[in-house]
Order: structure tokens, then sequence, then C-alpha cells
């Protein structure tokens, strides 16, 4: 028996066919890093002579404000310019390592130190890959993003408004 031409189909089909819910990788790397700088975090108060309960509590403290930070970063940095973006990766990179160096009983200025050298070689290599290795189109006059073309001579030209797509 054949199906009628308007049956809907099973699932959901067309342009919004995917699901909006949030992949594997976008909270498992969050959580993966969280864990690790919370033991991290906790390793080093161990070391310094802290009791088991203040430990644990300030090594999953700062699990979870690192892991809901980087959450936050990576939900919305497909709406950020490549150089606030890369800025964003620098600075809280900076922090972390500012407050783990800071944890080990060392000065102020030598954790803002380590803490800036180390944000700041993360902005410079995330600022590279951005620029490098993504695509981007110039807003038109509409507010819609789109291709330029390419002359002979290797420049980028805009495309004439009778190639645009209507």
């Amino acid at each position: 028996m054949s199906t009628h031409a308007a049956m809907p189909a099973r699932g959901r089909s067309g342009p919004r066919a995917r699901a909006h819910g949030h992949s594997a990788l976008s909270w498992a790397i969050p959580v993966t890093l969280g864990a690790v700088y919370g033991l991290y975090a906790s390793f080093i108060l161990r070391n310094n002579g802290a009791t088991g309960f203040r430990q644990f509590w300030y090594g999953l403290i700062t699990a979870v404000v690192l892991a809901v930070l980087c959450f936050g970063l990576g939900r919305i940095q497909h709406r950020m310019l490549p150089l606030v973006r890369a800025a964003a990766y620098g600075a809280l990179t900076a922090a972390a390592i500012g407050l783990l160096v800071g944890l080990t009983d060392s000065s102020v200025l030598r954790s803002s130190a380590l803490g800036l050298a180390v944000g700041l070689g993360m902005f410079i290599t995330t600022f590279y890959i951005f620029y490098t290795h993504e695509r981007t189109y110039p807003v038109s006059d509409s507010g819609r993003r789109e291709p330029r073309a390419v002359s002979d001579s290797g420049r980028r030209e805009p495309r004439a408004v009778s190639d645009r797509k209507a």
C-alpha cells in the first residue's frame, strides 16, 4: 500500500533537522579541563599543608568555575571576532595559570608575570589559528555575509549585483 504524498516523514527533515542540543565534546572538554585543574589545585594545596576538607572544597570549586567558564566561552566563541576570541582565551588561561602559581606561596608579582606570559602565548597562538584557519566573509549592505569572487590577479573583489542570489 502506498502512502499519500503529503504524509509527514518520520523524524525531522529539512534545514532544521539537526537537534539544538549540545554535542558530547562541547561539555566533555570543559568538564575534563575543570577536573584536571581542580585536582592539580588540590594537589598544590596538599603540598602546602592544607587539611583534607579545605583541599577538597577548594579543588571542587576551582574545577566547577573553570569548567563553567570554558563551557560558556565555547558557547559564545563563534559570535566573537577572532581578535576578541583570542583575547578571551588568553585572559582565561592567564587567570587560571596565575591562580595555580599563586597557590604555591609565590609572590603576587611572580604569579602575575607567569600568568601574563602564558596568557600572552595563548593569545598569540589562538590569534594565529583563528586568522589562518577560518574562512571569513565580508558583510554586505543587506547585513548578510557573502563570499567574494577572486579575480585573475588573485585579489578578491565584490561580486556583481547580477551574480547575487535573490
